[in-house]
């Protein structure tokens, strides 16, 4: 557990706690403090002795960036490659697998809106099947693997939704995947930087994600897991000089590493902000971290549960640092507008964010609080009180 000096470390290096208790962490975290300043310094250096200058200066520095992100989930530096968000990353993946008409893809029921829009928009025609729930929230695993036939091509899983505080059971999906030898997506977009993860253990051969959320990165960042062993199966949408080498006037010759799946321009600055970020998440750690969110996230629930006219809308048997919730007699917007005129952060969630989950519960929207570890129980007896009276 992290001490109460570790927690007034990570708000000292967190500027922006001074002003919004910030409980839109699956929106985009705060940052910390070394995360934006080293975004602004290398902006600065940019602009004064020019980007591809800068970029040969510190060539090495933003190199690191794939090592540090291999770390944090426990992958090879060579399955690494970083893009511009979680949607890029999960299509890139997507769009990379050879499907054919009548090939079926199974997902869970609280899979987000992007990625069953791209179901839906491929140029092949594909069959979806979900995943149906236990009564308890969680996606029934029996039922899943009787999903399973001679044209299923994919597994795609969101592993923590957009809302809900659900947490699906990667690992056990992805032994059953291993076990039938399919393909494994994992959207891990709410997940690297709350929840430790080991694509190992978890045995996915894809995995996206995005900087901004709980790794605390800039925005416009992300990256992509691809595990080696799939990486020849797969063909990119898209390459670039990067991507490929030009080799002849009409052969080329596509990389074997993960980069293959991204192009050349990119963000530095981001990206350094990004390697920031992930070595302070390697520096304090991310056991301690996922026990921080899971104690926050519950004491913001069990508040929330002894306000009358508030009702919790969260499933699952191991929850995460997202809860969701709605008010008697007010919209999910009107919550969040009135809470931020008291500088507290939330965000709202609609049916068209996660339509198969919404409309199974009966849901039209729900208002969203995702604690992080800089987080303080003080901060939630504000939120609460202020939930409160918004009751009244």
């Amino acid at each position: 557990m992290f001490s109460a000096k570790d927690i007034e470390r990570f708000r000292e290096d967190t500027d922006g706690v001074q002003k919004v208790i910030h409980f839109n962490n699956a929106g985009s975290a705060l940052p910390v403090n070394q995360v934006r300043d080293a975004v602004v310094d290398y902006t600065i250096e940019e602009a004064t002795y020019g980007g591809y200058e800068t970029h040969t200066k510190h060539f090495d520095v933003l190199e690191a960036t794939y090592e540090a992100i291999a770390k944090l989930i426990k992958a090879d530096k060579e399955e690494i490659a970083i893009v511009e968000n979680a949607t890029v990353a999960w299509n890139a993946a997507f769009q990379s697998i050879d499907f054919e008409d009548g090939d079926e893809i199974i997902t869970n029921q609280s899979d987000y809106a992007s990625n069953y829009i791209a179901y839906l928009h491929h140029r092949k025609d594909l069959t979806v099947k979900v995943i149906p729930n236990l009564d308890n929230g969680d996606p029934d695993l029996e039922a899943f693997e009787t999903l399973i036939g001679e044209n299923t091509k994919l597994v795609s899983i969101t592993h923590m939704p957009t809302n809900g505080g659900l947490v699906s059971p990667a690992e056990a999906i992805g032994e059953i995947c291993r076990r039938h030898q399919i393909l494994y997506l994992l959207d891990a977009c709410q997940s690297v930087g709350q929840y430790p993860i080991d694509v190992e253990a978890i045995g996915c051969d894809f995995l996206s994600v995005t900087g901004r959320k709980y790794i605390r990165a800039p925005r416009g960042t992300g990256f992509l897991y691809v595990r080696k062993s799939t990486m020849p199966k797969l063909r990119p949408l898209t390459l670039d000089l990067h991507a490929a080498n030009w080799t002849g006037p009409e052969t080329y010759e596509i990389r074997s590493d993960a980069r293959k799946f991204e192009n050349w321009e990119g963000n530095r600055a981001a990206l350094l902000g990004l390697k920031v970020a992930v070595e302070y998440i390697l520096e304090i750690g991310i056991d301690k971290i996922w026990h921080r969110v899971q104690f926050l996230a519950q004491q913001v629930r069990e508040g929330l549960s002894k306000i009358e006219g508030v009702r919790i809308h969260d499933i699952g048997t191991v929850r995460s640092g997202i809860v969701s919730f709605t008010v008697d007699g007010k919209s999910a917007d009107e919550v969040k507008t009135l809470l931020l005129a008291q500088n507290i952060n939330v965000s709202w969630n609609g049916v068209p964010n996660t339509f198969l989950d919404m409309t199974a519960r009966g849901l039209k929207e729900v208002i969203r609080a995702s604690v992080h570890y800089y987080n303080t129980e003080e901060e939630i007896e504000t939120f609460l009180a202020a939930i409160q009276k918004l009751t009244d």
